[in-house]
């Protein structure tokens, strides 16, 4: 009796796991700066369809006009979220700049361009000490910019017990109202060329490089030869060196000096850099993605004004939009492993 002895099937190994993939095209599309762009232009048709007064000339210029300090802030977040770091203190360094700007003009009666490179000083040396903070005490960048923040808000209001200071010469204020070729006043003029500088160093600049590099990886970023401390105290140096020209900046628009100025704008400034691309764990984020994020949270604020809706409630979609920037971020980082 014979016997036949079939050869034994293996077994069929468990299928792999599989994880679902965006579309080519969606991930193209949400690559770099160009996500944002076109949840701006998205943005805008919806806000064109809800309210004729939206897409008009003047309404577009206004929406510029107040994001120039937003975008003096995110533009110095940038660099620091790219390094893996966070800065809490910029809205309160902002409202010490706006004080020690009226404070040396009214009280100690300088010029106010002595007055305006002072408080443009004192919010670059507040930067200066979050930097060294950061990098020779080695607290934790969330931890020292939160103590400064807390410092900068007390100096504040200790400079004039509270009290704002309100009057400054026309031709100040002039500055950030007078339309030069009917689109540009000076402050956007300044915002425009520091956005440009900003791009090109960050793209074409060694220095701007190392900064992703740091953002990375800081050690792998100092075993190559990069001065990681010298890189990180300077960015945060230069961050505190914008806060305070938008201090200044604020000022003029304001015609006044008030140490509850800023309130907020350290979460706003976060947000633009986040929906702009930037990864919050370092390494990841770019200049224009930054200056889409200002003006989608620009548009947000201002089409739904126009629309009647609560500042509260504003504050809710902004979280949302905030989330969502967020997990295209987590869907993008999934794609390229």
């Amino acid at each position: 009796m014979s016997t036949t002895s079939n050869a034994a099937k293996p077994l069929d190994a468990p299928p792999a796991e599989r994880r679902l993939k965006a579309p080519s095209w969606l991930t193209g599309l949400l690559t770099g700066s160009r996500g944002p762009a076109v949840g701006l232009i998205v943005m805008c048709v919806v806000f064109y369809i809800a309210t004729p007064y939206f897409l008009t000339q003047n309404n577009l210029l206004n929406i510029v006009d107040q994001a120039v300090i937003l975008g003096l802030l995110a533009l110095g977040m940038t660099a620091v979220i790219i390094t893996g770091g966070i800065d809490l203190s910029v809205g309160a360094v902002l409202a010490l700049a706006t004080m020690v700007l009226g404070w040396t003009s009214h009280d100690l009666g300088w010029p106010l361009w002595v007055s305006a490179l002072v408080a443009i000083g004192v919010a670059g040396a507040c930067g200066l000490a979050n930097g060294l903070g950061v990098t020779f005490t080695k607290l934790p960048p969330f931890i020292a910019t939160l103590a400064m923040m807390s410092i900068a808000r007390g100096l504040a209001n200790v400079i004039t017990d509270g009290q704002q200071i309100v009057g400054y010469p026309g031709w100040f204020g002039n500055l950030s109202t007078v339309r030069y070729l009917g689109v540009f006043t000076f402050v956007t003029f300044v915002l425009v060329v520091l956005y440009v500088a900003g791009w090109a160093y960050m793209r074409y600049r060694t220095g701007g490089r190392e900064l992703y590099a740091i953002g990375g990886s800081s050690e792998v970023a100092r075993l190559a030869g990069i001065s990681v401390r010298k890189r990180t105290v300077l960015v945060y140096t230069v961050t505190g060196v914008l806060v305070g020209l938008a201090g200044v900046f604020l000022s003029m628009r304001l015609d006044s000096s008030q140490p509850s100025a800023g309130t907020g704008y350290e979460l706003d400034a976060i947000a633009a850099v986040v929906i702009g691309g930037a990864s919050l764990s370092g390494g990841v984020g770019s200049v224009t993605g930054t200056g889409f994020g200002v003006l989608i949270i620009g548009v947000l604020h201002n089409g739904l004004n126009l629309l009647g809706v609560s500042p509260f409630v504003q504050q809710i979609v902004i979280g949302v939009v905030i989330a969502l920037a967020v997990m295209v971020d987590v869907l993008r980082r999934r794609e390229t492993r």
